[in-house]
């Protein structure tokens, strides 16, 4: 029997999201309450000076995605397909966003850590991060949503997995295109990308690398960034998919326990695509096993940050190959991420309103 949203919203309750409408959905991130206790924050306040506390991260399609990424924190295994059966008005998702936002925050609000001023200032965003669960360009009013967003005086940060590269040009037509666009580059050739992501879509290789050409008309218009998360070779994943689909059931098998992105053999692939799409930023994490990865891959399958550095590096030497002026711009140990770029460190910031 196939699963609703209502079906599943108490088991996203119980791990502290707050649903909102028919398809969305805002959690209060760590590096959110980091900030608020004045504990720190994420790579992107260090990298792009963004105030961690002001972050929203949400979803309009919370539980809809193209992939089963075999890394992927969210549960994937309650996926509700590639197509939302209500669509919601986008002024009506964000003004209960921030309303659910604000009460999750609210326990924040009597720690002697908190200070009062942050915490008013905090509970209007200043950042709505597409990023949490879910596909974003699935979400058919995502151009209106972003001009919302911008009329809020706010940023936008759009992570996508590239199925919907029909959904950016409709972005970048009608002037809707988000402060920055990530683009997840999980697996560099279509072999990979097959076993990686598990995709409903048939032609999901070449749905990435059509958007990956995107990407690349986009220079200018915004920013733009491609997104490697690192997952080294391990013995103990655990990898298994409830209602695997039948393309990637057969490519999967005898596979999961060596499963890796980070061979010396797809350094190559990676510059490829990184060339096409010619992003302002390449960001290379490294895979973290939290949430419902737990049940996927152990912990042996992160690499650490060491590791990660050294993989960038690989990278970068092939790059500077084609173009002298790639760089190691930035890097957070914290976080296990490094940045690469043809800019330098001053053209990071981002204006705020």
């Amino acid at each position: 029997m196939k699963r609703n949203f209502d079906d599943i919203k108490s088991d996203l309750e119980n791990k502290k999201y707050a649903v909102v409408g028919n398809s969305s959905g805002v959690q209060i991130c760590n590096w959110t309450k980091k900030a608020l206790k004045e504990e720190g924050g994420c790579w992107k306040q260090k990298f792009y000076g963004i105030k961690s506390a002001g972050c929203c991260q949400f979803s309009p399609s919370l539980m809809w995605c193209e992939h089963k990424c075999v890394h992927c924190w969210r549960p994937i295994e309650l996926s509700l397909g590639n197509k939302l059966d209500k669509v919601d008005d986008p002024i009506e998702i964000l003004d209960k966003i921030v309303l659910a936002r604000k009460k999750l925050m609210m326990g924040f609000k009597g720690l002697d850590k908190v200070n009062k001023k942050k915490f008013q200032q905090a509970c209007e965003p200043s950042l709505y991060s597409f990023s949490l669960s879910g596909e974003p360009t699935i979400y058919p009013r995502l151009d209106e949503m972003l001009r919302e967003i911008r009329k809020r005086k706010a940023i936008s940060f759009l992570v996508t997995n590239g199925q919907n590269p029909e959904m950016i040009r409709k972005l970048d037509g009608a002037s809707s295109l988000p402060t920055q666009l990530t683009l997840s580059t999980n697996a560099p050739n279509k072999e990979l990308y097959v076993k990686w992501h598990n995709s409903c879509n048939k032609d999901a290789w070449e749905r990435f690398t059509e958007t990956i050409g995107v990407v690349g008309d986009l220079k200018g218009k915004c920013r733009r960034c491609i997104r490697l998360t690192l997952v080294k070779p391990g013995k103990d994943s655990r990898f298994k998919l409830t209602e695997p689909n039948k393309l990637a059931q057969s490519q999967t098998q005898g596979f999961a326990k060596d499963i890796t992105n980070m061979t010396e053999e797809l350094v190559g692939d990676y510059t490829n695509l990184i060339l096409k799409a010619d992003p302002d930023f390449v960001h290379v994490k490294g895979f973290t096993s939290i949430g419902y990865a737990r049940n996927r891959m152990g912990t042996d399958k992160m690499p650490w940050f060491i590791e990660v550095r050294k993989y960038a590096k690989k990278i970068l030497t092939q790059l500077n190959k084609s173009d002298k002026n790639w760089k190691l711009l930035a890097s957070d140990k914290k976080s296990c991420v490094v940045v690469l770029s043809k800019l330098e460190k001053k053209d990071m910031k981002i204006r705020t309103f």
